[in-house]
């Protein structure tokens, strides 16, 4: 048996809710095929987004949800998406799966998913094909009182008399890529020039702004904007690094060395949070610019989805991805003095999913389960701890008087058995297991069977050895 030490002393700061945030973007069937389907479908909707996608959202009380890209944001006019007549454009994604945009879903729609769902909304501004007065004018028709401004009395026109609370907003998103194909310093340029723009346009105190960061270990990038930014007066609010850790294999059929492979390339994303906040601290900026994770997790081949490649990007989801999953949220929570929110990508249908929708059915992924799992870490207290099996991911917080332990087994090969120690405080003689697990780490969640992977709860006794099965997320409380 393994002791996991619980070192109650030891704080590490508040977990930010937003840490468990979401990614939502105009690709392939996030919305279109996905969880919109209009007001006037016969699908029971909420406002025109699937009710059964808006209720099992709505239950892991997610904190932020990001809007409207990713690579589509960086050709997105706001404009296209409100009022009653509303363009057909290319979408940025038309050249990979043959879609145009429809503009259905717009700032009125996405806020109304937002709020359906409890999710504060954090939109994505372009900074690539627009000029900076077009973002000050979509943060006028946001945030403006009531009949104060032209813009304003536009949106109450359009059936929203009171402001939209949008509290975050990226300043651009992958402008070292499909963002502009910028320099880091000329796009520290375009931060300032833009963020001028949009501070004065916003409530004094109410917005943060976050600045483009680094793909994955790109620290030159990180490097050129802190140069750029750290004199300025305009600085931002947040650097948002984006890392996918890719694939191993084949999504469902991946071998045990393969498994290996992905969950190596999954635990990357703390040395880069490391070296990211590094480099702020050398420039004087970790408090000005703490980390946003704004797009993470697994990109496996498509086609392995309900749609079988007709979503671009769509993939199954399997009990590999829910370890990775808890993996990195764990990796996350144990930073939180230095990340302050993450996003996984994405919500429906696409790469590291939470629900798979459509025509034909809907269920929840694993990975749904995990942020079940691990909702209450959410502005508790993160807590030092110190597991002596290496196979095991672990994070521990504290919240009025409730121990939360997570724990990922990401061996693919043997259980983990575990004595729990605590420095500070005496264990109780009752508690509470919620274990995510499969005889087969193949396993996944389909329309014909949506709980094949689901978790169970059961009581325990936190005094007595506790196992944690091969490939499977565990959740003790006490």
């Amino acid at each position: 048996m393994d002791k996991l030490y619980l070192l109650y002393p030891e704080r590490r700061g508040r977990i930010a809710p937003e840490i468990y945030g979401h990614f939502t973007e105009h690709i392939g069937g996030v919305f279109y095929g996905g969880m919109w389907v209009g007001p006037d479908s016969d699908v029971p909707n909420v406002k025109g987004f699937r009710r059964d996608v808006v209720e099992a959202f709505r239950a892991i009380r997610p904190p932020v949800l990001r809007w409207p890209g990713g690579c589509f944001a960086e050709t997105y006019d706001w404009r296209d998406g409100i009022g009653p007549d509303r363009p057909t454009r290319i979408n940025w994604w038309r050249n990979e799966d043959g879609r145009y945009e429809p503009n259905a879903v717009g700032t009125h729609e996405f806020i109304d998913l937002c709020r359906a769902v409890g999710a504060k909304p954090y939109f994505a501004a372009n900074v690539t094909s627009v000029p900076p007065l077009h973002i000050r004018d979509w943060m006028d028709y946001c945030l403006s009182p009531r009949g104060s401004t032209t813009l304003a009395r536009e949106r109450e026109a359009n059936g929203s008399p009171e402001p939209f609370d949008v509290p975050f907003w990226g300043v651009g998103n992958e402008n070292w890529g499909g963002g502009g194909n910028m320099t880091p310093e000329h796009y520290a340029d375009v931060f300032r020039t833009c963020a001028l723009l949009m501070r004065n346009a916003a409530p004094k105190g109410r917005v943060k702004l976050f600045a483009c960061g680094t793909s994955g270990d790109e620290y030159e990038w990180a490097r050129g904007v802190a140069a750029g930014l750290f004199r300025s007066e305009r600085q931002a609010d947040g650097f948002a690094m984006h890392y996918y850790c890719g694939s191993a294999g084949d999504p469902l059929a991946f071998t045990d060395d393969e498994w290996d492979r992905q969950i190596a390339q999954a635990a990357r994303i703390e040395d880069m949070i490391r070296r990211n906040y590094a480099v702020m601290v050398g420039y004087g900026l970790e408090e000005r610019m703490p980390m946003v994770v704004d797009e993470w997790g697994c990109w496996h081949p498509a086609g392995s989805g309900p749609s079988k490649g007709k979503n671009l990007f769509e993939q199954q989801s399997t009990m590999r991805d829910a370890v990775v999953a808890a993996l990195t949220l764990n990796i996350f929570n144990r930073h939180c003095d230095k990340v302050i929110m993450a996003n996984v990508a994405q919500l429906t249908n696409l790469l590291h999913s939470l629900f798979l929708c459509g025509p034909d059915g809907f269920a929840c992924t694993p990975t749904y389960h995990v942020f079940d799992m691990y909702q209450r870490h959410q502005g508790a207290e993160s807590v030092g701890s110190v597991c002596e099996n290496g196979d095991l991911s672990v994070s521990v917080s504290v919240h009025g008087g409730r121990t939360l332990i997570t724990a990922a087994n990401t061996s693919v090969r043997a259980d983990a058995e575990i004595g729990l120690c605590p420095c500070g405080r005496p264990l109780p003689e009752t508690g509470e297991l919620v274990l995510l697990s499969h005889a087969d780490p193949h396993a996944h969640n389909t329309f014909a069977e949506p709980d094949k992977v689901r978790p169970v709860r059961s009581a325990v006794n936190p005094r007595r050895p506790l196992t944690v099965p091969r490939a499977s997320v565990a959740a003790i409380s006490f």
